[in-house]
């Protein structure tokens, strides 16, 4: 396997029967040297893997904690080379944490294709879900980013039929996304008995962990998604409380640190 960091993280959680936590953080908010502060004090505080937000002006599945926050960061005129070098500088304390990157897929069109993957690749970088990127027009991505070794973590949503969650999962690597509320991040609760028989379909239909994200916003909605998932995802009630906040380095860690911790008492998951 080429992402080896995403399986490996996922293969030593699977040993202790326990789920991921991923938290989502802004690159560049409330400015660069904060965001780097934070990403290093995440895995220490209980982050398997970490998602990294690409700043965009027209952020279409993002409420508006999220939205607020990457035009903060796009106030601050962070690129995408920050954010490689937010990376890179990251790697230099820790190898083992895989980051993906997370946004839209008119600045990496811009940027360049294979420019993009290439140095995301080199920065440390493990994969990236973009979210407006549909499988019908994927084509001239994805031999890029597999040939830089990346993942291309899909999204899955509530509304995908059976014959698009087959062309979803063609080109998925590294773990795939299950978005839990029809809506936009932070828009409203997850239903999660309805969640958990979407995840049992999936799983007859791949083998790749599952993520699950939108509408989790406390411990006890972590636990519960631990239960049944791969892994559970926080974006907005992380983003708001480190905006909040006079301190959010601690506040993140301290956060991340009360989240993940949910995972350790979660019971035997009921997928099978």
């Amino acid at each position: 396997m080429t992402h080896s960091r995403i399986d490996r993280r996922f293969a030593a959680l699977k040993t202790r029967n326990r789920a991921a936590f991923i938290p989502f953080i802004m690159a560049g908010d409330p400015d660069l040297a904060t965001t780097a502060d934070i990403l290093k004090r995440l895995p220490e505080s209980g982050a398997d893997l970490i998602e990294i937000g690409m700043p965009f002006s027209d952020p279409m599945a993002d409420g508006p904690v999220i939205e607020a926050a990457g035009l903060r960061a796009l106030k601050n005129d962070i690129s995408l080379d920050n954010i490689f070098s937010l990376v890179s500088n990251f790697r230099k304390t820790d190898a083992e944490t895989p980051i993906i990157l997370m946004g839209y897929y008119n600045p990496v069109y811009c940027y360049g294709i294979e420019k993009f993957c290439n140095n995301a690749k080199k920065a440390g970088v493990d994969g990236m879900i973009l979210v407006d990127l549909p499988p019908e027009e994927e084509d001239e991505f994805v031999p890029a980013a597999h040939a830089a070794g990346l993942a291309l973590v899909k999204l899955i949503t509530p509304t995908s039929t059976e014959e698009r969650l087959d062309k979803i999962l063609k080109t998925a690597r590294g773990f795939v996304y299950y978005v839990a509320v029809s809506g936009i991040t932070g828009d409203k609760s997850a239903q999660y008995e309805q969640v958990n028989i979407a995840l049992q379909k999936i799983r007859a239909k791949t083998d790749l962990p599952i993520a699950v994200g939108f509408g989790i916003k406390t411990p006890e909605d972590v636990a519960t998604v631990g239960s049944f998932a791969d892994a559970a995802v926080v974006g907005s009630a992380l983003v708001r409380e480190m905006a909040n906040s006079d301190t959010p380095v601690d506040t993140a860690a301290d956060m991340v640190r009360s989240l993940s911790s949910a995972l350790t008492s979660a019971p035997a998951k009921n997928n099978v």
